[in-house]
């Protein structure tokens, strides 16, 4: 008897290491996976972001040397000086995710200095975000691309004067929206700029952006994720 009883435990003692063993295992292949996925995510969030910088310099070059031709110099300077601003967010994009609103549309306000000058303040943008709104997070750089897309893709002269509007709408999205005035030729441009904001939404938040376009306005709807309460067991 007690021979038999010192085999089962043996073969008890046996099993529950060989069971331990194999958790131990399975927890490293599965944290293996993890950190696959993630390293995944975070190259193809590199590939989809570097694709942004490229276009915005040559956009912005161009408009610095409209007017150091025009011989504006008042200008050209404050102009280098927001370039320099908006330069500084880009660059410091590749170490960001998520960021909050307020620093998102902080960033663009330089943007739309920019953009005004080199549109004769033919382009204005309205900005109605809540303060207490200000703290949800987005992607960063998510409004830059919609902004030169406006540019890239609308005729803007004395005639069709654009307005951008940005505000958050009752699902608390935030909404880009403009008038559309058709270029009469086919702006020279490969269309990733909205499929990479689409990428990017959903690698990040796991959400999707909406578009609505009747012909006559133009609009995107972003997602927003709130700042979590730090009080709050969630």
């Amino acid at each position: 008897m007690l021979l038999f009883q010192f085999l089962v435990m043996c073969i008890f003692c046996s099993l529950i290491g060989h069971v331990s063993h194999l958790y131990s295992e399975q927890r490293r292949k599965e944290q293996e996976i993890e950190q696959l996925k993630v390293e995944n995510l975070q190259s193809r969030y590199d590939a989809l972001t570097s694709q942004i910088n490229p276009h915005f310099f040559f956009n912005s070059l161009n408009g610095l040397t409209s007017l150091i031709r025009k011989k504006n110099e008042e200008n050209a300077l404050e102009y280098v000086n927001k370039m320099s601003d908006v330069f500084r967010y880009v660059l410091q994009s590749d170490k960001k995710g998520l960021v909050t609103l307020g620093e998102e549309l902080d960033f663009v306000k330089a943007f739309f200095y920019m953009m005004e000058i080199r549109f004769a303040s033919k382009l204005i943008f309205n900005i109605d975000v809540p303060d207490d709104k200000r703290d949800m997070k987005i992607p960063v750089l998510s409004l830059l691309p919609l902004i030169d897309n406006v540019a890239v893709h609308n005729t803007i002269d004395s005639e069709h004067k654009m307005e951008v509007q940005i505000c958050l709408n009752p699902q608390m999205e935030l909404s880009v929206s403009n008038p559309v005035f058709p270029k009469l030729s086919s702006p020279d441009t490969n269309g990733t700029g909205l499929k990479n904001l689409e990428n990017r939404f959903l690698l990040l938040m796991n959400q999707q952006i909406r578009v609505e376009n009747d012909g006559t306005r133009f609009t995107v709807y972003l997602p927003l994720k709130k700042e979590k309460n730090e009080n709050t067991d969630s």
